[in-house]
């Protein structure tokens, strides 16, 4: 059987092939797990796989028929994907693909709808889909992807056959950031230890020249807030706040550092993602109380959840930064 071209996730990519094959398809999927661990790329493959038009369904998706080079392109015209819309999925996105799902489809087998983020969609728009869910037009699947299936309605997961997919193994994911996309060996190694096993995240990464530049800045900027002053620190926190771009990655770098901070006041050693800065958690590991950094990592991390629920941006930014542990470097 294909891998689909899927990295890991082989148990998924079974399961989905066998209900191709059988031609028992689950009119709703939901695909969960960490941000950047595959599930739009299964949830594009799922799709394209069950609109191929090769004749033995074992060969599906063939990547060659005309529906495949269509999604491919990303212009299959039965294939309707809704994304979040600053920082929401909005009513107005579910009722303009309720009108495209009525109509019968027209390259392939099915109309098919892909809500991404879904966990960000906001109350009337998750109520909305409820009914298509329910009611769903016989020739519609839908694919939603999500965090966790906690933060969806129960009646929205109820109706949903859910994937969970989980981290994959560093080593594969370097491997395969080595073979698929031509990464050398230090920097698949580095990154495939920082996405924590998220072959999206990692990709992203790789792909984004810009990435280890922002690492890098904000690793000096953490240490001379370290040992600044607080009007420095809510300078930075307003610097912040007009980076709508960076928040999100600032905050997984810092809650990275620091996870490693208490692995390695917990002695393990072996569990630390950021080896390239080994020696310097080191030192801060050293100096810092456990119990202060515990709480410093519990504080970027409430705070990440809080900016999904459009929570006042400045004031989370400002309580990281006043809460920094104090360390001066030598």
């Amino acid at each position: 059987m294909s891998d689909w071209g899927v990295v890991g996730h082989e148990w998924a990519v079974s399961l989905l092939q066998q209900a191709i094959e059988s031609g028992k398809l689950p009119h709703a999927l939901l695909f969960v797990g960490p941000e950047g661990v595959g599930k739009t790329l299964l949830a594009q493959t799922w799709s394209m796989a069950v609109n191929c038009l090769a004749p033995k369904a074992k060969d599906r998706p063939c990547g060659e028929c005309r529906s495949c080079r269509l999604q491919a392109a990303g212009r299959h015209p039965d294939v309707i994907h809704v994304r979040p819309e600053k920082e929401s999925v909005k009513i107005e996105q579910i009722r303009d693909l309720e009108r495209k799902l009525a109509l019968s489809p027209v390259e392939g087998r099915w109309k098919i709808g892909i809500l991404e983020q879904f966990d960000k969609a906001n109350i009337p728009a998750a109520n909305a889909l409820l009914k298509t869910l329910e009611e769903p037009p016989s020739h519609t699947l839908l694919v939603l992807t999500a965090e966790s299936a906690e933060s969806l309605l129960p009646t929205i997961v109820s109706r949903c056959q859910i994937i969970r997919l989980r981290p994959l193994p560093t080593a594969l994911v370097s491997e395969a950031l080595q073979e698929r996309w031509g990464a050398n060996a230090s920097r698949a190694n580095l990154l495939a230890r920082l996405s924590g096993g998220r072959i999206g995240w990692a990709v992203t990464a790789l792909e984004n020249p810009d990435f280890l530049i922002h690492r890098e800045s904000f690793w000096r900027d953490m240490l001379e807030l370290m040992s600044s002053v607080y009007a420095d620190r809510l300078a930075y926190a307003e610097k912040m706040r007009d980076s709508k771009t960076l928040i999100a990655e600032w905050l997984d770098v810092w809650s990275g550092w620091w996870r490693d901070v208490l692995l390695l006041q917990s002695g393990f050693d072996e569990g630390v993602t950021n080896e390239d800065k080994r020696e310097e958690l080191g030192h801060l590991a050293s100096a810092i109380a456990p119990e202060t950094a515990r709480a410093f990592l519990g504080r970027l991390q409430r705070v990440r959840r809080m900016l999904r629920s459009n929570a006042n941006t400045r004031l989370l930014l400002e309580d990281v930064l006043l809460h920094l542990p104090v360390w001066q470097a030598n």
